[in-house]
């Protein structure tokens, strides 16, 4: 199949869900199940709801499934706590062939009743796979019965594979939060100056560099959704004045539920990249209506960016005439990610998204130029495809688009949770151009196989860089 000049698509349905500007009159497919069939880069309902909620740091996290869904998320996460460990520990049913034939609920119990006695916990999270889904296992019933009998609170986050994509997982975690944070006995009286951080996950202590930078302002971190995050914090959460949103994705649902029951207004932020988190910390202060927060505000902006400035002009210097990929899970993160590249003097040629909107693909659209492909939900043989035809020098994804970058002879940075450093604030863009200029300019590519420029897709086509 033809599709607007490029070589055939391996999965035709796919059509709608790719889009080169300005080859193509505006539109993306988004929003939508993956193809059945087409194995895509996505990742599961379950994934979704175990990314937000597992940096609850004094919360035992019990996977009611397959021992492997519990293995994918053993303590292979950045996010870093200023207390509790407990969350570190991935904990299973190991439901096997049995339990699926005559039901897993007892195990379940059982299982509850041993990690609360063993660890104490004020708070139980216990995840649905895919197999709770099929078998039909009660988990609403068991976990009311577990959190009368231990006194805690013990919360099932219904989140089966098959019932939708990730942001599906995302909007299971923003309900199981809403269960624990709604104000049983009336609103708690509101904290003026006082602000909730949704959507940050605390990536090798980006909480911390926002929260310093709100202490900096004259602002309170009220409490974060939900990097380093506990029990009892969460619990304070709606005596907040305003929520700043990082990963709109993820914690949208929840904002607007917050906004709704609470009162709560919020604003969707980037702390990724200078020119976004210049911009975020100017429309936090302006929120406050105080002309001393925003004098403070435009100080520690001037401060920081002076404190950067010569790593990002080194780095631009060396990047100059670059191309770059970026395949990560959000629609906020690329657009933030494109705006970064631009202050590095590279070119965004592809960029896609696992759960990006409409509205996020209609502001990526504004900011790519001509010739750019932007992709929703894309498997590997689209980005392989459309790497190699725009001749992309680095690809920036997570832990499962790296080996795809390498196979292709690829620089790659992983932007995902399962880095080590922080990527947020000035600090963080420092080191984003660091980890860029270092890979990109590394010689190894000078002895690595290249592609040849307009080589198939697939890889058939190589020849030797030297």
């Amino acid at each position: 199949m033809a599709f607007s000049g490029h070589t055939e698509l391996p999965v035709a349905e796919r059509a709608a869900f790719i889009y080169t500007k300005g080859r193509q009159k505006p539109g993306l497919k988004c929003e939508a199940d993956s193809i059945a069939g087409c194995v895509s880069q996505r990742a599961c309902v379950y994934c979704g709801a175990r990314v937000v909620l597992n940096p609850i740091t004094d919360a035992v996290h019990l996977v009611h499934g397959p021992i492997g869904c519990a293995s994918y998320t053993w303590d292979i996460r950045g996010a870093l706590s200023s207390g509790p460990e407990l969350y570190r520990n991935s904990f299973s049913t190991d439901l096997k062939e049995r339990d699926v034939i005559f039901g897993g609920e007892k195990k379940l119990a059982r299982a509850i009743d041993q990690l609360v006695e063993k660890y104490r916990p004020p708070l139980v999270f216990v995840y649905a796979t895919c197999i709770v889904g099929v078998i039909g296992d009660d988990l609403e019933a068991v976990c009311r019965v577990a959190a009368r009998k231990h006194g805690i609170e013990v919360i099932p986050v219904q989140s089966s594979g098959f019932a939708g994509n990730k942001a599906a997982g995302y909007r299971a975690a923003c309900a199981a939060l809403w269960r624990l944070i709604e104000p049983a006995g009336g609103m708690p009286e509101k904290k003026s100056l006082s602000v909730n951080y949704l959507g940050d996950f605390n990536l090798a202590g980006e909480v911390w560099i926002v929260g310093s930078y709100l202490k900096q302002l004259g602002l309170e971190l009220n409490v974060a959704f939900t990097g380093d995050a506990t029990y009892r914090s969460l619990k304070n959460a709606a005596a907040a004045s305003l929520n700043i949103v990082q990963c709109a994705g993820s914690m949208h649902y929840l904002a607007e539920k917050m906004q709704e029951s609470c009162g709560i207004p919020y604003l969707n932020v980037s702390f990724l990249g200078l020119e976004d988190t210049a911009d975020s910390l100017r429309r936090i202060a302006r929120f406050f209506g105080d002309h001393r927060i925003e004098q403070r505000a435009e100080e520690l902006i001037a401060r920081e960016t002076a404190a950067v400035a010569g790593v990002i002009q080194s780095c631009r210097k060396k990047l100059a005439g670059k191309r770059a990929a970026v395949y990560v899970g959000g629609g906020f993160k690329a657009i933030s990610l494109i705006k970064q590249f631009r202050e590095l003097g590279i070119d965004v040629v592809v960029v896609g998204t696992q759960t990006g909107r409409r509205q996020e693909y209609a502001v990526l659209s504004e900011l790519v130029d001509n010739g750019t492909v932007i992709l929703d939900d894309a498997n590997p043989a689209e980005l392989e495809k459309f790497m190699l035809e725009k001749g992309a020098h680095l690809l920036v994804g997570g832990v499962k688009e790296r080996p795809l970058a390498y196979k292709l002879g690829l620089a790659f940075v992983d932007h995902n949770h399962d880095r080590k450093h922080p990527l947020s604030g000035f600090i963080g863009a420092a080191n984003f151009a660091r980890e860029v200029c270092s890979t990109v300019c590394s010689p190894v590519w000078r002895y690595v196989h290249t592609p040849v420029p307009g080589a198939r897709a697939g890889g058939a086509v190589w020849a030797a860089a030297l």
